[in-house]
């Protein structure tokens, strides 16, 4: 008896058969765009291209790991990889390698840099946790899991990383609202962030002064806060990013003085215009219209995520891929704030654009685990 081979098509078809065909023409339209602008932000080093290109493939092979992988397995391995990632934060303060006055990374034979794995292992650990409470939900199990999230975001922020660490945070607190945390303890928190703005607001002249300490928080961070508040009081040190990314998106208009023709990217004006601020560089080619296609594929992305998170089959698939889903609005709206001014610099990528390896592969891990989720659905349907 001889059996047929499937053909080729047939193999292409059961290799990729766990993607999700939406979330991949996002994911791709995003990627293309980032490389379009990454070209132009680069044009002085071109091997960076190339450079991302090797960043996407293994983005890519994770992704389609991840989007295999049962929703089971994940489960088994959340515990382990928050406990490994607890273990690499600590060994930062012990063996880790410090660049620009902050310790953030361990070289072993590659320099990581530790608190990424938080930005998955830490959603991966909440949604386990209340998927083993399923039903009966306490109050003090939110009090245990913020106690597990203020961990690893209080030896991210002590490093000090204040980008990453409230990127963490934001992805722990996400899964914690969305396993039901009642909204008069949210509403006490959410006012009292209102206040602090407004008093940042209405006594900055007096607060901002050179002898003043803020508690908890470090000179540059206070600096970074009242730069944001008036950029022109230290236009040529932490003023001029914001400063010249604002130029440059408005110097773009309506349609962009077209690819390769921003003058504040290729003059030098923009810092970081490869990765942080790449935003400015692409707005200021590309005009209004081209930052509405991008905000269109981000939200696009937001809501395809938040589809793929209603359907899930289970509360862990629903509460990781909720989580996920806000992270990619959270590193968006971060993003696009400071570089046009309506918030801090903190140092947060533009999701698919910004270039950068570690980043990137995190953003395809996530991408991969909604694909998981997804096709644990579609088996359960067919």
């Amino acid at each position: 008896m001889t059996l047929d081979k499937p053909s080729l098509t047939d193999r292409v078809k059961r290799a990729f058969a766990a993607f999700d065909l939406p979330l991949m023409v996002i994911m791709l339209l995003l990627l293309a765009i980032g490389l379009v602008a990454l070209y132009s932000a680069s044009i002085d080093v071109p091997s960076r291209v190339a450079s991302q290109l090797r960043n996407i493939g293994l983005a890519f092979l994770l992704m389609w790991l991840l989007a295999s992988l049962p929703t089971q397995k994940l489960m088994r391995i959340a515990v382990p990889l928050y406990a490994f990632g607890i273990a690499l934060l600590i060994a930062v303060f012990v063996i880790g390698v410090t660049k620009n006055g902050a310790r953030r990374w361990i070289n072993v034979g590659v320099v990581i840099q530790p608190s990424e794995i938080m930005k998955i292992a830490m959603p991966l650990l909440l949604a386990w946790y209340f998927q083993k409470r399923e039903g009966g939900v306490r109050w003090y199990d939110y009090v245990v899991a913020m106690v597990l999230l203020l961990i690893p975001v209080g030896l991210i922020a002590k490093q000090p990383d204040l980008g990453t660490a409230i990127l963490v945070a934001a992805a722990g607190l996400y899964v914690i609202y969305l396993a039901g945390l009642s909204w008069k303890l949210i509403l006490p928190v959410f006012l009292a962030g209102v206040i602090a703005i407004g008093s940042l607001l209405a006594f900055e002249s007096r607060i901002c002064q050179p002898d003043v300490t803020w508690v908890g928080l470090h000179d540059y961070q206070k600096h970074r806060i009242c730069t944001f508040l008036d950029p022109t009081s230290d236009p040529l040190g932490k003023g001029f990013h914001t400063i010249q990314a604002v130029i440059a998106i408005g110097s773009g208009g309506v349609t962009g003085k077209g690819w390769l023709k921003g003058t504040q990217a290729h003059l030098e004006f923009i810092p970081e215009k490869h990765t942080d601020f790449i935003f400015a560089v692409f707005a200021e080619e590309f005009g209004l219209m081209g930052e509405s296609v991008l905000l269109l594929l981000y939200f696009s992305l937001v809501v395809r995520g938040l589809m793929i998170a209603a359907g899930g089959a289970t509360q862990f698939g629903r509460l990781l891929a909720g989580a996920i889903s806000m992270i990619f609005f959270t590193y968006s709206f971060v993003n696009m704030g400071m570089v046009s001014g309506i918030l801090p610099v903190v140092g947060v990528p533009l999701p698919f654009m910004s270039y950068g390896g570690t980043a990137l592969v995190t953003l395809g891990v996530g991408v991969g685990i909604l694909m998981s989720v997804a096709r644990e659905k579609r088996l359960m349907q067919s």
